[in-house]
């Protein structure tokens, strides 16, 4: 029966049998019906079937009361939950790419600073807090987040009890009417782009990159990375050995793999480089770089693909990219961001009859990989015969 609304009070409840009790179990919450609430509830719901899987289940209850039942105790009431945090991300420093480093752990540390308390004895506080004022997805990575950290106190012997254990939600599932970022663009989609971008009286300068991008499938950072000294001098051989992130860092590729990607003689691909090819290259010179010949980022190219805003004497503007304008303008059906450039070729290049191992050696990643992912056979499928 599990999550149900108890019709007197209109507040959510939990009711449910368990093998071997004779009676059925009931929880009252005392929380009001709202997206939020049942996201709470459900994970408490999540948490008692799962005890009851491992013979671990209360029948008491108390330990899935809600209200405010006294916290676990931890052993250094003192710790902040921003300095356990700090603490986590130096250890993480020593083992993690400075830019999981710089994106990800700062970006929790910025949320945490947020945070109505910094107390570890008032975690359901905080998760309370980040399902009222984040969306589901980022309350549910920004939890595990900070379960991983309080695990890795408690095997450090910081604290006692991982006070977010229990708190845990679900990971929300994709609804079928969102649209997946990660789908590819048809041919006829990717062509229509290219020729956008050919033709733009602002962004044309972009097209060599985003025809790149199509026709290589390899990660926008490595694309950013790349210099003349990786080109073969026949445009035949790309060396594809490092990556640019967006806060500017060059390291190695995504899982530190090394490949040359080859260029078929005559193809499109070989004529491009050919004619962005300086005549007398540095090696050392950037391929791809911006309008003012700086390096690019992912928020460059967001700037020019989705487009950028701004606010003038209080009031917002939008300044569309090229992309959002094929969509507004109903040229293309659907918004997809940058990386589907790298899923396109990825699902194409198998439509058009490559193996999955050789796509995987083209991109730079394993078959399992490329068949979970990148490869999307909605977007190549024939139509429906009619019998």
């Amino acid at each position: 029966m599990a999550v149900t609304i108890e019709p007197k009070s209109k507040k959510l409840i939990i009711r449910f049998r368990v093998n071997g009790y004779s009676k059925q179990f009931y929880l009252s919450t005392g929380l009001k019906d709202n997206k939020a609430n049942r996201v709470n509830v459900e994970s408490r719901w999540e948490l008692i079937q799962r005890e009851i899987s491992l013979g671990e289940f209360d029948p008491t209850l108390e330990r899935y009361r809600f209200g405010d039942k006294k916290s676990k105790q931890v052993e250094n009431s003192d710790i902040t939950i921003i300095e356990l945090w700090e603490k986590f991300t130096e250890f993480q420093e020593h083992q993690l790419e400075q830019t999981t480093i710089r994106g990800t752990y700062r970006k929790i540390e910025r949320y945490i600073k947020r945070f109505p308390t910094e107390k570890l004895s008032e975690a359901s506080k905080i998760r309370n807090w980040l399902l009222a004022n984040t969306s589901v997805y980022m309350s549910w990575d920004i939890l595990h987040h900070l379960d991983r950290c309080c695990r890795w106190a408690v095997n450090s012997k910081l604290i006692s009890q991982n006070p977010f254990k229990d708190l845990l939600i679900p990971k929300p599932k994709r609804k079928s009417t969102d649209v997946d970022g990660f789908r590819a663009f048809t041919l006829e989609q990717r062509d229509i782009i290219i020729e956008a971008f050919e033709k733009h009286p602002t962004h044309s300068h972009y097209a060599p990159l985003v025809k790149f991008l199509f026709w290589t499938g390899c990660r926008l950072g490595e694309a950013f990375a790349l210099t003349w000294g990786d080109i073969s001098s026949d445009g035949c051989q790309i060396a594809i050995a490092k990556s640019r992130n967006l806060h500017g860092i060059t390291k190695g590729t995504k899982n530190g793999k090394k490949r040359i990607f080859t260029v078929q003689p005559g193809s499109r691909l070989q004529k491009l480089l050919l004619e962005i090819k300086p005549d007398c290259p540095d090696p050392a010179q950037i391929i791809f770089l911006t309008k003012q010949n700086n390096r690019l980022t992912s928020y460059t190219m967001n700037d020019f693909w989705k487009g950028t805003g701004s606010t003038y004497k209080n009031r917002k503007y939008f300044y569309p990219g090229v992309v959002t304008e094929l969509v507004d303008a109903g040229k293309i059906p659907y918004y997809l961001n940058p990386y589907a450039t790298r899923h396109t070729f990825a699902t194409w290049a198998i439509a058009s009859g490559a193996t999955p191992d050789k796509v995987a050696l083209w991109i730079g990643d394993n078959v399992a990989t490329v068949l979970k992912y990148y490869v999307h056979p909605s977007v190549t499928e024939s139509n429906c015969p009619d019998f």
